[in-house]
């Protein structure tokens, strides 16, 4: 009998503990529903990380050839971007200067860009957005070919606007399609006076596009300490040769040493029939030296 009512006392102590270890249990997730639900709006987030990558080779008397040579780059990139419950709102500045300077050769510039990225999307679905996007492209430094000045500070300037729809996975997964997009590139007048220069006639400073624009962004992790980041941008003209979709594709990989280095492989190539009859491409692979911000 002293069995049995040991056994029951057993039971009944486990079945209290149950149903009080169930309670907080009940008790947790409600505290964690109520968490998510009261959450609120993100607000601004902002990111910055500038980058300079050296290179170096020097040669004396090194019966197997070779020439010294020195050549640096700084970058600069910069995020500052709102989210909140039905809006959605991204800003990215860039920025690259490169030099390079072979042994009696004259110094020449590797990098030459700034670019500012701005796209605004309200949300309509769990992923998809009404949007508005804006974007702008041009340089710091002059350029030129066959020793003809061709560019400037500001000259060429590119710029893109118009409205379309996001579909946004995160903020590494996402793309942009504007069916309705205006594309001006204004030149300075002493590039058109005897030629067409970037697609702008003869006589003038600016040429005016209407078209449609397709962007996608994708970062990812390869591996441990190794990121890697994909730009592409696509523009159609519809007044003009459809057919010839301007492509600007860039490709970036972080290997991260340490907190302050990193070897970075940069890879961008740009198709632009107004401009040149081909791709361009541009490549960097370096040690860089971090500072984030």
């Amino acid at each position: 009998m002293k069995k049995h009512i040991i056994f029951l006392a057993l039971c009944s102590v486990s079945l209290v503990k149950a149903q009080l270890s169930e309670r907080d249990l009940l008790n947790k997730t409600e505290e964690v529903v109520k968490n998510i639900t009261q959450e609120k709006p993100n607000g601004w987030s902002r990111k910055g990380l500038a980058t300079f990558i050296a290179n170096q080779a020097i040669f004396n008397n090194w019966l197997a050839g070779g020439q010294t040579s020195f050549s640096g780059n700084i970058s600069l990139s910069y995020d500052f971007n709102y989210k909140s419950d039905t809006w959605n709102w991204d800003n990215k500045l860039t920025a690259g200067y490169g030099i390079t300077k072979i042994k009696k050769q004259e110094l020449q510039k590797t990098d030459d860009r700034v670019q500012f990225n701005s796209l605004l999307g309200k949300k309509f679905t769990e992923v998809w957005y009404y949007s508005m996007f804006f974007n702008f492209r041009s340089q710091f430094d002059a350029g030129f070919e066959k020793g003809i000045k061709t560019s400037k500070l500001l000259s060429p300037v590119f710029l893109q606007f118009g409205p379309g729809v996001l579909w946004k996975r995160s903020d590494s997964f996402k793309i942009n399609v504007a069916p309705a997009t205006s594309k001006v590139v204004l030149v300075d007048a002493d590039f058109t006076r005897t030629s067409g220069s970037f697609g702008v006639l003869q006589g003038e400073t600016m040429r005016y596009e209407f078209g449609a624009a397709v962007s996608g962004y994708y970062k990812c992790l390869l591996m441990e300490n190794v990121t890697m980041e994909n730009i592409l941008n696509l523009y159609s003209n519809y007044n003009e040769d459809a057919q010839n979709v301007d492509v600007d594709y860039t490709l970036n990989v972080n290997m991260k040493v340490n907190k302050y280095l990193t070897t970075t492989f940069a890879f961008q190539t740009i198709y632009d029939d107004n401009a040149f009859a081909g791709f361009q491409t541009r490549q960097i692979i370096g040690l860089g030296v971090n500072y984030n911000f």
